[in-house]
């Protein structure tokens, strides 16, 4: 045998060697992505930014930051909410899994690289965990945790069928971490309950409008929404109806909190927002709906960046 034979054998020994091991890695990647995807990594990390930031800012005013980093306490708080969302992406997926493969393709198939014993499994030491955590803190705290995963479960397994009641459903369960912060620094005032209705609409809203996008998959899977029973054309109505409820409050917030306050701009600049969402709503060219979608999404993210540079203007100005 020539040289140039054994040469060409010997790439491609190593070629053949060297193949298993990229395919081995993308895998590894893929159940990883298909992982975090599953159980809402994602939405875990932006809820975790803004009860950090809402607790601070909002709900502890009063609590210098030394104070606020060294309180364990709330921070195990927080660990447990994230830790009971993660499990309520895990199981809400694994009772959604037919409708997502419609909805979804893409994630469905990066899910498929890890067998469904895993994610259950991480679904119970998720849970778990957020016990423990926090049972350390008070038996109060494990109960108001416990009833949250039990809702979380029972949305999933029931409620996310039921019209209207699964819309209010899952927008009080988004919303229940930061009711217990409240809970635990017992603050409320008018300011933080016209903040709750705000953010309570624009996530009713957003929820309602993502509804109108899975329409035809929601009717295949058993999937009762307001969309489905009413059709467009009269949810499009109702979100009309929200949208001004929405502004008017956006009206009331603004004017009510000062314009010396970072946050009041943005809640008056809420007002050219839903002027938007409304035109996408009835316009409804391609793609429209989409765009309303992740417009109000956006704006809710850009929300919580105006509280926190709202709270730094206010608590520490020499930052700014």
């Amino acid at each position: 045998m020539t040289n140039s034979g054994r040469v060409f054998k010997i790439e491609k020994k190593m070629t053949n060697e060297t193949k298993p091991t990229s395919r081995n890695a993308l895998y590894r990647v893929s159940q990883l992505m298909g992982f975090l995807l599953g159980a809402r990594f994602f939405v875990a990390v932006l809820l975790t930014f803004a009860l950090y930031v809402s607790t601070f800012f909002l709900f502890n005013r009063e609590e210098s930051f030394r104070n606020f980093v060294f309180d364990y306490k709330v921070h195990f708080i927080i660990i447990c909410s994230v830790l009971s969302i993660l499990a309520g992406g895990i199981i809400n997926r694994f009772y959604d899994k037919e409708k997502d493969q419609v909805v979804k393709p893409f994630r469905s198939r990066l899910q498929n690289f890890l067998k469904e014993k895993y994610f259950l499994t991480a679904y119970v030491m998720l849970n778990a965990l957020s016990l423990g955590l926090a049972f350390f803190v008070s038996h109060r705290v494990f109960i108001f945790f416990l009833i949250y995963q039990f809702l979380m479960w029972f949305y999933s397994h029931k409620l996310s069928k039921i019209i209207v009641l699964n819309n209010f459903t899952f927008v009080a369960l988004t919303l229940y971490p930061f009711f217990g912060m409240l809970i635990y620094y017992r603050t409320f005032s008018l300011k933080i309950l016209f903040l709750a209705i705000f953010l309570f609409l624009m996530l009713f809203i957003i929820d309602v409008t993502k509804d109108t996008l899975t329409r035809n998959a929601d009717k295949m899977f058993g999937y009762e929404t307001i969309a489905n029973r009413l059709g467009f054309q009269n949810t499009r109505s109702i979100l009309l109806i929200l949208l001004i409820i929405t502004l008017i409050v956006s009206l009331i917030l603004s004017v009510g909190i000062g314009f010396k306050n970072i946050i009041a701009w943005y809640f008056l600049l809420t007002i050219i927002v839903i002027l938007g969402t409304v035109y996408m709503l009835f316009r409804n060219q391609k793609n429209d709906k989409f765009k309303a979608l992740n417009l109000l999404r956006l704006w809710i993210f850009f929300g919580i960046l105006a509280m926190l540079f709202d709270g730094i203007y206010h608590k520490y100005p020499w930052l700014i």
